[in-house]
């Protein structure tokens, strides 16, 4: 991935309001693979008390995009098309942390996936497993 691919992943996600309200962050960047947490704030509690399944949506999501972002050339962005998500138990924790992944790049449609944790101290329990498919687009 070259330096210019990371400067631009880390400008797009500073350029999102709704990362800067959840509280996210970039805590990884590699070459098709992305990591973004979040902390479990008392306004993204969903009745029960747990993370409200849309916090972990909205980071699985960004983490598997900027995983798509981190292998297209320069000239280009991607856009969700589609995205499942499998909530697998509740978030409960002081961090959620979503690790995204390429799993088959295309010209066309680059397929991806993002695992959310949620963690208290050193512990993690898989909570979510989302599948997706983004679609290069031109830079604006």
């Amino acid at each position: 991935m070259s330096p210019q691919t990371e400067k631009k992943i880390k400008s797009s996600f500073a350029a999102q309001a709704m990362m800067a309200t959840l509280g996210a962050r970039l805590t990884h960047i590699s070459k098709g693979k992305v990591e973004i947490s979040a902390p479990i704030l008392p306004g993204s509690l969903q009745q029960h008390g747990f993370a409200h399944a849309a916090l972990t949506f909205a980071i699985g999501d960004s983490a598997a995009g900027y995983a798509a972002l981190s292998i297209m050339s320069d000239d280009h962005e991607v856009l969700t098309s589609e995205m499942k998500i499998h909530l697998l138990a509740p978030a409960r924790g002081d961090l959620l942390v979503a690790r995204g992944r390429v799993i088959k790049p295309g010209r066309r449609l680059v397929i991806v996936q993002a695992d959310v944790h949620a963690r208290t101290g050193t512990d993690e329990v898989h909570v979510a497993l989302l599948t997706g498919t983004m679609v290069p687009v031109p830079a604006m």
